[in-house]
């Protein structure tokens, strides 16, 4: 499978898993990567002194290409940066911020940039900083999210009309047949987040693996739009935070709810009832905890597969 992406990041898939907080270290990166796709290093919540470790493990782990995510509001990104060069670090995905802030930064360095966005404007403002590719995201995603709440399949289109740098899709996508309905609608690849949180490599709880592979239709929410969207399983906390926007609560009364760790305690520590649980809508469709070698060569086969079904009479009018 070769195209634009593959040929930017040198592997041999356009599938990206993508840099989750808690649940994407170097175990997971690496196995995605050496299974042919582009592994991603969450960042956002590890200290400088972390990040450099899984670097160094991750690069022990693989001799293929994988990937650093960076959320621009990271307090000490500086940091980041700085050892994302040190250690030749080969990509880069920034979110979460002005794409013009590090790009040129990271680029002089021999660094490929990739901006997340949710909606046009921004893709063109990533074209204008001169990144290599935008990831568009929909509000279908897990974590942390839009606030116009865009559909992936209304958005890639859109900004495959205006841009004319790579496209990978984002929100909502977690099989074969989605990766080939993004990329008919004129993504150059995909970028799975849900999907590898239910891996065995990934660094999510035992718990929270669980309540992805258990999630339904109906059982995640797009809330918090006024601190910082976020899309939740619904527990206990969720509930805390529907109740608080009932009785009409303040900003900052959300942030003194939300508080600090929220993520951790659900995510990493496995708290089901008190802590915050990000997953995509695309949970509904994900039934087993799998190795991610075994994750990216189903994706990969069904995509094959329902591309060939494409010429056959099923799809023929």
């Amino acid at each position: 499978m070769k195209n634009r992406i593959t040929t930017l990041f040198n592997i041999d898939y356009p599938l990206i898993q993508a840099g989750m907080i808690w649940c994407s270290g170097w175990e997971l990166a690496s196995a995605v990567s050496n299974a042919g796709g582009l592994g991603i290093i969450g960042s956002g919540s590890m200290y400088p002194e972390v990040l450099e470790e899984q670097i160094t493990k991750c690069q022990q782990a693989t001799d293929k290409p994988f990937a650093v995510n960076l959320p621009m509001l990271y307090p000490d990104i500086d940091k980041h940066i700085a050892t994302i060069i040190k250690l030749k670090v080969p990509i880069v995905f920034t979110s979460a911020g002005n794409p013009t802030t590090w790009t040129q930064h990271l680029k002089s360095h021999g660094i490929t940039v990739v901006h997340v966005v949710s909606s046009l404007k921004f893709a063109l403002k990533s074209q204008e900083a001169g990144v290599d590719a935008v990831v568009v995201e929909g509000f279908e995603a897990g974590g942390h999210n839009g606030r116009d709440e865009t559909t992936t399949f209304c958005l890639i289109p859109m900004v495959a009309e205006k841009v004319t740098i790579p496209i990978i899709a984002a929100g909502g996508i977690g099989t074969g047949r989605g990766m080939l309905a993004a990329m008919n609608l004129g993504a150059d690849g995909v970028q799975i987040g849900s999907r590898f949180v239910a891996s065995i490599e990934s660094s999510a709880h035992q718990n929270f693996k669980k309540v992805v592979v258990d999630a339904k239709e109906g059982d995640t929410v797009l809330t918090l739009k006024d601190v910082t969207p976020v899309r939740l399983v619904k527990n206990e906390f969720y509930n805390k935070v529907q109740a608080a926007y009932e009785r009409g609560a303040s900003v900052d009364e959300l942030k003194e709810l939300l508080g600090r760790g929220r993520a951790k305690k659900g995510m990493f520590e496995g708290d089901l009832v008190d802590g915050e649980l990000e997953i995509g809508q695309i949970s509904g469709l994900i039934h087993e905890i799998l190795p991610a070698k075994e994750i990216v060569e189903e994706i990969i086969e069904e995509y094959r597969t329902t591309l060939a079904e494409q010429s056959t009479k099923k799809y023929q009018f």
